[in-house]
């Protein structure tokens, strides 16, 4: 561990360990030989063309797909079919979704308390201080007791922001989590975000928000056609890119 990164707030500490992982739709092989690790506190950017894998790497990870060869390990737990494994993982791992995946029948709050009670075993009056504090971390906490369809948008994915922070995970998965958005409610899911990368969460987020990526990642990661094609440090990914495609992708996106 160099000493720049433990300036960066990462510890030694892997959290995500994917090694040659593989996974095939039918006679499509949509991730090949994927290896990444991830230690604790580092804030991962995904990036690359539509249907380059990214999200599905990023869903591998706590088995909302299924890889059908190579090894995850997730907080020193391997990823198999042993439902208790993947249980164990999903406690630790949050994830934030394109579409806000909220209950439409139930208000914010009951939104945010609905797992800490039912997986965590919390008191309902507990669980619902832990959710005001993080619907306060998200700067909505006067939306408590509306449902989401009284919500714009931005208020919506902060309050799923929310909710995933409700069950303390170790680990967020951000599957571009602002594509769904209008543009003038980007920000407000952003400015979220980078106050999560501001408290150490360890962070994976596919995303086409480059300044995001700037701003926040420790590391960019480039994937075209099931692969990762480059990956380094924002400075470098964006101001010197060493692959063609990605070079190409840059050119596409940023002009």
């Amino acid at each position: 561990m160099s000493e720049n990164a433990k300036s960066l707030g990462i510890g030694d500490k892997i959290m995500i360990q994917m090694q040659d992982v593989n996974k095939w739709y039918g006679q499509f092989h949509v991730l090949k030989d994927i290896n990444l690790t991830v230690r604790q506190g580092e804030r991962i950017v995904l990036c690359g063309p539509s249907g380059s894998g990214k999200s599905t790497t990023i869903r591998c990870i706590n088995r909302l797909e299924e890889h059908q060869k190579g090894n995850i390990v997730v907080d020193d737990v391997e990823l198999n079919g042993d439902l208790k494994n993947i249980e164990a993982i999903r406690r630790e791992v949050g994830m934030v979704f394109q579409h806000f995946n909220l209950f439409p029948h139930l208000t914010v709050l009951e939104n945010c308390t609905l797992a800490p009670i039912w997986v965590r075993k919390l008191p309902k009056k507990e669980a619902e201080e832990v959710a005001m504090h993080y619907l306060k971390r998200v700067r909505i906490p006067d939306q408590a007791h509306k449902y989401p369809g009284q919500l714009s948008g931005g208020q919506q994915q902060r309050v799923a922001i929310a909710r995933a922070l409700c069950m303390k995970p170790k680990i967020m998965l951000f599957d571009e989590p602002t594509s769904a958005l209008d543009p003038e409610m980007v920000k407000e899911v952003l400015d979220t975000m980078i106050g999560l990368a501001q408290d150490g969460m360890t962070m994976l987020c596919v995303t086409h928000e480059m300044g995001f990526a700037r701003t926040v990642a420790n590391r960019v990661i480039f994937m075209d056609k099931g692969e990762i094609v480059e990956q380094a440090p924002p400075d470098q990914f964006f101001d010197n890119p060493q692959n063609e495609r990605t070079k190409l992708f840059l050119g596409q996106i940023l002009h």
